[in-house]
């Protein structure tokens, strides 16, 4: 098992790494085709706060940084989770057809809290 939570860890790590650089980069990103009508609403109103996109994007990097060099990764994984919550209600809302890549990478990293819970243990004693 814990070849496997290597190999996980690693992926995620270099997938957020690759989506954190595609809020900086947007030519990284490979064409999703035609969105629906409020994903795009929705992209507008992220792009004009001018910031938002730039910290996921930030987040995403340290985390997939932290991720490949096996630094801090309980605490990454607590700091990334409400960005994969996030992507994953964005498009099962917004983007059905385009949720795959989120419901993966949220999977994956409830997978690895799981594989870490002793590191959150003295933070859920009532």
């Amino acid at each position: 098992m814990k070849k496997a939570n290597t190999v996980i860890r690693i992926l995620v790590g270099a997938g957020m790494v690759f989506f954190g650089l595609t809020k900086f980069v947007p030519s990284l990103m490979m064409d999703l085709g035609e969105m629906p009508e409020d994903m795009n609403t929705w992209n507008a109103g992220v792009a004009a706060t001018g910031y938002l996109m730039y910290l996921v994007g930030a987040v995403e990097l340290l985390a997939g940084i932290s991720f490949l060099l096996n630094k801090f990764v309980p605490l990454m994984l607590v700091v990334l989770l409400p960005v994969m919550l996030n992507a994953f209600l964005i498009h099962a809302f917004l983007d059905p057809a385009n949720i795959g890549g989120a419901a993966v990478f949220l999977f994956l990293n409830i997978f690895l809290m799981f594989q870490h819970k002793e590191a959150y243990q003295s933070l859920l004693k009532p």
